[in-house]
């Protein structure tokens, strides 16, 4: 009797090998780099995009700058030497150029940016990436050699930072999770950069700046581009 309920453990644990195995064969079979960018988009609906925009412009032509912000930020990404994963604020649509191009399309989870970005990061780590880079959707300056940059920023250092002129951050890379850079922070306000800068420096963490850009949030920043982009 001893021996087979021996037997019977040993069974269980080689089956929970296997499905180990398994499961990691599932995380990493669309792999084809150790590199990882991110994109987080809104889904791009009338009255739901660029509402600080909106305010002063309307709907119609937030939506539309928007638009033309998704198709800039896809064409700067689908050209970096790494995987590529967009993640949807709403809902995935396995209809759109994100999923022509072969990205790898995901929903953000959590309540707050913070807590979805933490998320992410944490997906993007346990699928077996070593350096993983995030952006938004909201930067026409944003260029495929300044996220190959980034990557190579990522050789040497930990972390990587591209501050935007507003306060925040376009783009922030890592080779290990910091739990503390999304939280307790004020996302969407002018101290998002300040606080995370003091995080790395509490921390001894070993960073990189990029390039300050322009983010797109209303109509001051809009007017920068607007002869290059009709509406």
């Amino acid at each position: 009797k001893e021996l087979l309920e021996l037997i019977n453990i040993v069974l269980v644990v080689q089956q929970d090998q296997v499905r180990v195995v398994e499961e990691v064969f599932h995380k990493n079979k669309n792999m084809h780099s150790d590199n990882l960018i991110m994109i987080f988009i809104r889904n791009p609906e009338l009255g739901k995009v660029k509402t600080r925009l909106a305010k002063t412009i309307g709907d119609e032509k937030a939506l539309h700058i928007y638009n033309l912000l998704l198709n800039h930020t896809n064409k700067v990404t689908k050209g970096v030497n790494a995987d590529k994963a967009v993640f949807y604020s709403d809902y995935i649509n396995s209809n759109d150029q994100w999923k022509i191009d072969g990205f790898l399309q995901l929903s953000q989870k959590g309540s707050e940016l913070g807590e979805k970005m933490t998320n992410a990061f944490l997906k993007a780590f346990s699928m077996g990436y070593k350096k993983v880079i995030i952006i938004g959707s909201d930067c026409f300056d944003l260029s495929e050699k300044l996220i190959t940059d980034a990557f190579d920023i990522l050789k040497e250092s930990e972390v990587v930072l591209g501050p935007a002129k507003d306060g925040g951050y376009y783009l922030l890379g890592m080779k290990t999770f910091y739990a503390s850079l999304f939280q307790n922070k004020s996302w969407s306000t002018k101290s998002v950069l300040s606080e995370t800068l003091l995080d790395l420096s509490n921390l001894n963490i070993k960073f990189k700046l990029l390039p300050t850009l322009s983010d797109i949030d209303e109509e001051k920043d809009w007017k920068m581009y607007q002869n290059i982009y009709e509406l």
